[in-house]
């Protein structure tokens, strides 16, 4: 059998990846009733339901929503984006793979699509297993379906999808909770019932509360209505995860015509302009939403009116971020004088840099080049197992090239991360990479990823 390989390296030190994916599997619904009362499941039912018949998610009432996390297993002619930045599943073979499925005779078949579709994405048992081969030590597992659940419309419905979701993911964790550890979704369609999940999610240990900064049904999440949620959070020590997402915007409500995120003008840019690549899409979007939200908190003093809160920016990048904090300190000391909101207590640099850290992903090198001004805000993100994620050992191998010091690459890669969360280092970490795989026969070879990174191998003829 082909055996995939690597350069061999080692760490001396332990991983915290603070941003990596699961699937939310079908059981999640199947089991829902074991965690919600009568009335809970009935709104959830009648709100938010995998219907495992036609094998849809049904979502105020319209079939085919989300963008498929419940699809396990594979489909022949398919590669799954969402489950497929597995162990070895670099870019380069992920490109082939979807060449090979351009062509009928060469496409995947429902067995190697099944092989590529990464079981540790909804179970955590293989997930433990590639962590050992991808070098990371704890996790922080987020949902997939980030874009569907803030357009819930029942609010009782939102609060109970929420609570099944945090129940299985901390089920999920207690396989291993030295190294697994959820971030909670938070039905913020009612800020009561989003207090509450703080506080019930705290006392199963959580860490991380999840909120989408955008403005759906008017609901931007730094609203005064919100501060009871933001209270909790300081009285728990329940981190404000901040996570982005593209901005589809397929369960908009008829007649809603309000634009809710800068990623949903970039969306409509994209698609009216006959964009042929999604470019702006994965990349654009993201960081406009993150970056909205970050001149929005630190501007508007959201964290002098809530002074133990801390806050986590995931998955944006960070590249963007000294910019955004210098453009904030510039504006405000310019125009202080004609602020019409109470002084801030600090500039907004330095808030940041004592509440907040941001996620980066491995193939960043500009922060590597800037470790002064990272130093103690940079936490590190795989993004596993979505299509773009990968292992700790290409954001070691990224730092090195860069001549990043280890100390720092330490505190980049878990150190910053723990400290946020309040989390322990874990008793053993993984200091020497896997570096031998065994694969399958129909493995793509040497000559056939390089012939697929070709451009014209990905014209249909």
């Amino acid at each position: 059998m082909p055996i995939q390989k690597f350069a061999p390296m080692t760490k001396n030190f332990p991983t915290f990846d603070c941003d990596a994916h699961v699937t939310e599997p079908p059981w999640l619904w199947e089991r829902a009733k074991d965690w919600l009362s009568k009335d809970e499941y009935e709104a959830l039912k009648n709100t938010i339901w995998y219907d495992a018949e036609s094998q849809q998610l049904i979502v105020n009432g319209k079939a085919g929503a989300g963008i498929g996390s419940q699809r396990i297993g594979g489909s022949a002619g398919m590669v799954n984006v969402l489950s497929l930045a597995g162990p070895g599943l670099k870019h380069d073979i992920q490109r082939a793979l979807n060449v090979r499925n351009l062509n009928p005779k060469t496409a995947l078949t429902r067995e190697q699509a099944d092989y590529i579709d990464h079981k540790g994405s909804y179970e955590p048992k293989p997930r433990l297993r590639d962590m050992d081969v991808q070098g990371i030590d704890q996790v922080m597992i987020i949902p997939t379906d980030i874009d569907t659940y803030p357009w819930l419309l029942n609010a009782v419905g939102a609060k109970a999808m929420c609570k099944a979701y945090n129940d299985w993911a901390f089920e999920y964790c207690q396989e291993n909770p030295e190294r697994l550890y959820f971030a909670a979704m938070l039905p913020m369609q009612d800020p009561k019932f989003a207090e509450q999940e703080v506080y019930r999610v705290a006392g199963k240990g959580c860490r991380v509360g999840l909120v989408r900064p955008i403005d759906a049904m008017g609901n931007y999440p730094i609203q005064p209505k919100y501060d009871r949620v933001w209270r909790a959070m300081e009285e728990t020590g329940v981190v404000y995860g901040m996570h982005p997402f593209p901005a589809f915007g397929s369960l908009k409500p008829p007649g809603y015509t309000e634009q809710h995120s800068g990623a949903e003008l970039i969306s409509l840019t994209a698609t009216t302009s006959g964009l042929p690549h999604s470019f702006l899409i994965n990349v654009q979007d993201f960081q406009a939403e993150a970056s909205l939200w970050v001149v929005m908190v630190l501007m508007s003093g959201f964290f002098d009116r809530f002074p133990k809160l801390k806050a986590a920016v995931f998955e944006a990048s960070s590249t963007w971020l000294s910019f955004i904090l210098d453009e904030c300190d510039k504006n405000y000391k310019l125009y202080r004088n004609e602020r019409r909101l109470r002084p801030l207590k600090k500039l907004p640099s330095e808030t940041f840099f004592e509440r907040c850290v941001t996620g980066f992903e491995g193939d960043e090198a500009p922060p590597s080049r800037l470790p002064e001004f990272y130093e103690n805000i940079l936490a590190w993100s795989s993004d596993v197992y979505h299509h773009d994620g990968d292992d700790a050992w290409r954001a070691i191998d990224t730092m090195r090239k860069c001549e990043l010091p280890e100390s720092y690459q330490a505190k980049f890669l878990g150190g910053n991360a723990r400290k946020l969360y309040g989390i322990d280092a874990p008793k053993k970490f993984i200091a020497d990479r896997v570096t031998e795989i065994e694969r399958p026969d129909w493995w793509p070879t040497e000559e056939e990823v390089k012939w697929s990174l070709d451009p014209q191998a990905s014209v249909r003829h």
